[in-house]
């Protein structure tokens, strides 16, 4: 804390005396400072401070609850999820270089290193698959439909992306199928 002071000294002497530098000012920006000067006690300076914003009220419904709340007694505990995470990732490397035997595609290439799962498509596009362990979830980056968080469903045993209700597996499915020319079962 000692080493600050001499800085926190300097700032304050800086805000209480600011230095004269030519500074170019709109008309609006003028109006206000000699409004805030010709205030007693005040500085030209305090105004920035003394300045209140606010927003206008959103045009929302009565009802809106809001984005679903998150029931935490149903959250994974850390080593579920990461056998639950690992199985699937692992699973879907094994049905990819399958899938990557099928298609004809240049550039097609499976890379798994550091708990991320890369499917290279060449000029398709990149797939890149990876654990998000503080949130419990599986993200998935597509060329086709962008960033999606899954979080493990225990209804369904399964994936499951909750914006859209989109099943990890059944996306990947239908994409490929989509970009690559070939179905192909990853569940």
């Amino acid at each position: 804390m000692a080493s600050r002071l001499p800085l926190l000294r300097r700032i304050s002497k800086f805000l209480k005396h600011p230095p004269s530098i030519p500074v170019r000012l709109s008309r609006d920006s003028r109006s206000l400072l000699l409004r805030q000067a010709s205030r007693p006690n005040d500085t030209p300076w305090s105004f920035a401070a003394s300045r209140s914003f606010c927003s206008r009220p959103l045009n929302v419904p009565q009802d809106f609850q809001g984005p679903a709340t998150i029931d935490y007694r149903s959250v994974l505990q850390e080593d579920e999820f990461h056998r639950l995470a690992n199985s699937t990732i692992h699973d879907l490397q094994e049905k990819l270089e399958e899938y990557g035997d099928i298609v004809q595609i240049d550039g097609f290439d499976v890379d798994y290193g550091n708990e991320v799962l890369t499917l290279k498509l060449g000029a398709l596009g990149t797939y890149v698959l990876n654990k998000q362990t503080p949130n419990r979830q599986i993200w998935l980056s597509s060329p086709v439909s962008g960033p999606s968080r899954f979080d493990w469903d225990h209804n369904a045993q399964a994936w499951v992306y909750r914006r859209t209700k989109a099943n990890l597996f059944k996306l990947l499915e239908s994409e490929l199928e989509q970009l690559c020319g070939e179905p192909v079962n990853l569940s």
